[in-house]
């Protein structure tokens, strides 16, 4: 799975041979320079699944529900799930264990496919003492076994175990019957996910676990700086591009 927020990069990534599509909350950061993922609104996030959506990609669009579109109530819930399968999502992800367990069921009742999410759950970062790995303690990885059965048996089809000691994401993976898919996690989980932007050297801020498989920022900043000086010294455009 690979996370991406526009319809020319879901194309690319599509050709690449992705499973899914993951259009995350971090987009907050990543594209529109929020602080968190918290001031993402769901206006925002529907206006990036239709774009990834009209990229009409083979691989599964799943959409990410942002901060504050679940907590309230499950008819809302349901309701924003349902709005966000009309503009383009084959599932959405949510974050959070047993205590969503209700807001799981009437998604699924409603006939959407939810994917979980556990570990660092970076819309309740504050509530895990900021952005720190999970598991270390024998407290913490049994809470999370169990939060990840309770996921399993609300109805979820996958589970998200993002930076979580690699033991207790194996020993999850083991434990429960859907896939698992890690990013800092370690490589024991069902499946793998990264950000797009990690990937190609675009993240202004990159987590300790995501690996750049080609700096595509030196390359752009390359491109546009031989632009930049082709225009001023008067040798763009030349009569090749001029009609």
């Amino acid at each position: 799975m690979v996370t991406a927020y526009d319809y020319p990069t879901a194309k690319l990534v599509d050709k690449a041979g992705v499973d899914m599509i993951l259009v995350g909350d971090s987009l907050a950061m990543v594209v529109l320079g929020y602080p968190s993922t918290n001031q993402l609104s769901f206006e925002e996030m529907l206006i990036h699944v239709a774009a990834v959506a009209r990229a009409r990609p083979r691989a599964m669009i799943v959409g990410d529900m942002p901060f504050g579109s679940y907590e309230y109530s499950v008819n809302e819930a349901v309701r924003n799930a349902i709005e966000m399968v009309r503009v383009g999502a084959e599932s959405v992800k949510i974050e959070g264990g047993s205590e969503m367990t209700d807001v799981v069921r009437g998604i699924v009742k409603a006939g959407i496919p939810v994917m979980g999410h556990l570990g660092l759950t970076p819309q309740k970062r504050h509530l895990l003492g900021g952005y720190r790995l999970r598991g270390k303690t024998p407290q913490e990885a049994k809470e999370l076994i169990e939060d990840a059965k309770a996921l399993e048996e609300a109805g979820v089809y996958s589970i998200v175990i993002e930076f979580v000691k690699k033991e207790v994401a194996k020993e999850i993976t083991e434990k429960v019957n859907v896939p698992t898919i890690c990013i800092g996690a370690g490589p024991h989980c069902s499946g793998q996910v990264l950000v797009i932007h990690d990937i190609l050297g675009l993240s202004e801020i990159r987590p300790p676990f995501a690996k750049v498989y080609f700096d595509c920022s030196k390359a752009i900043t390359e491109a546009v700086r031989k632009y930049v000086e082709e225009v001023k010294k008067g040798e763009f455009p030349n009569e090749e591009y001029s009609f």
